[in-house]
């Protein structure tokens, strides 16, 4: 691959410039997303009495999200390198913000349900598409604070839709709470199309043809990390749909208290990603091999987030919430630098195919889980649950560092390129 991206990119000031205002759209949306997303998980309370649901029917509402966000996965990924970055971002995020406002006409589960899917149709092309973002505007010892950044967008929306959401609902009632976050998505859509572009020193390659899926998925490291991602996501998806219900159940918390309280976790969660991508950068500036680095910071944060374990045990509500911080942070911290991965070995114009295909394993992981999560609460309560979110960050690290490979750019998929 021709190196010549990295000193354009590196000297020329207003590429420099501009590249902090493109991920400042990727951060934006993946806020956006993260609203959309949460809003059901604040009311959920709320809809659980009116609509008569239990755990169970509760679990298979999240998990008709995650089937359609698995299906959609595999497809937004190499969907978004076909139409490039700017089109297919728009398209994603005028589907999501339209299914989120949808969510404000259920009248019982099965409706509820729907436009779960629906939601999950779109929010899927968010990170594949955030990805190719990072992959087209950063060197490689930048790529993993950028992706910090951009992913902080989830702890961000995560944090603020539990007192947004609150104050709208009490305010407003649950229904606009729907309308309103939703609505979020069609200002960011008006100030993207305007201003993204692909910078001009790495248009040829972004725009190349991409490898089929078929040959991606025959490749060590997709299949590594598609498998790693089975384990570590469904913890993630497990503190972002159940954590206020957990407060709610076991600590009895109204939907104030949850409100007041229910954001520290993503506060940390926020910190880990910038603190996980900036340590990463660290290290490659002091001379570390950046796959090394990256698999150095993936290990580490693995094994913060068996902070769950003992959060499991604790009485205390505020050493749980204590306890579900640390493991957030290292979720966060873990993401920022695997979110680089695939820019370190694929060209520009594959890495959206790479993070969609791999990202079946976490919406396959977290449909099965949030479904087995609810099936398990209603007989066993909340702590076994807390146990398997501390061990399975294991098994995915154990996963990355055992069979992934090295994070360098593969020979077969790196022809030099003409200018």
């Amino acid at each position: 691959m021709s190196n010549s991206s990295a000193p354009a990119i590196d000297q020329d000031t207003p590429v420099l410039r501009a590249r902090w205002l493109m991920i400042a759209f990727a951060f934006l949306a993946t806020v956006i997303n993260y609203l959309d997303r949460q809003t059901l998980s604040v009311v959920a309370p709320m809809l659980t009495e009116k609509f008569q649901m239990s755990g169970e029917t509760y679990g298979l509402i999240l998990a008709a999200f995650m089937l359609a966000y698995t299906v959609m996965n595999g497809v937004s990924g190499p969907l978004l390198d076909r139409l490039g970055t700017r089109l297919g971002y728009a398209l994603c995020i005028a589907w999501w913000s339209t299914a989120a406002v949808l969510h404000s006409l259920a009248r019982g589960p099965w409706s509820l349900g729907l436009f779960r899917l629906l939601l999950g149709v779109g929010e899927a092309g968010n990170w594949p598409a955030a990805v190719k973002v990072v992959a087209e505007w950063f060197p490689a010892r930048e790529r993993a604070l950028a992706s910090g950044i951009f992913n902080s967008g989830a702890a961000i929306g995560a944090l603020v839709a539990a007192p947004l959401v609150a104050a709208l609902v009490l305010k407003l009632g649950w229904q606009a709470a729907f309308v309103v976050v939703g609505a979020l998505g069609y200002l960011w859509l008006l100030g993207w199309w305007l201003l993204y572009h692909t910078p001009a020193h790495v248009r040829r390659e972004a725009q190349a043809s991409p490898a089929t899926p078929w040959r991606l998925l025959r490749t060590r490291f997709l299949i590594s990390l598609t498998l790693s991602k089975i384990f570590l996501d469904p913890v993630w998806y497990f503190y972002i749909f159940w954590f206020p219900k957990y407060l709610s159940t076991v600590h009895g918390m109204d939907i104030v208290a949850i409100g007041k309280t229910a954001w520290i976790p993503f506060l940390t969660a926020d910190l880990g990603n910038l603190i996980g991508g900036w340590l990463a950068g660290l290290l490659i500036r002091r001379g570390l091999d950046v796959s090394v680095a990256r698999k150095t910071m993936v290990a580490f944060s693995a094994l913060m987030m068996t902070a769950a374990i003992p959060a499991a045990f604790c009485p205390n509500v505020t050493h749980a919430i204590a306890l579900v911080s640390v493991a957030t942070f290292g979720y966060t911290s873990y993401n920022a630098n695997a979110l680089a991965f695939p820019a370190d070995v694929f060209p520009k114009n594959m890495v959206g195919s790479i993070w969609g295909l791999a990202s079946l394993g976490s919406g396959l992981g977290g449909m099965l889980f949030s479904w087995l999560s609810g099936r398990v609460i209603d007989v066993h309560g909340y702590t076994p649950v807390f146990v398997a979110c501390g061990v399975m960050p294991l098994i995915a690290v154990a996963i990355v560092l055992l069979f992934l490979g090295p994070l360098r750019p593969m020979p077969e998929f790196h022809p030099p390129i003409k200018e």
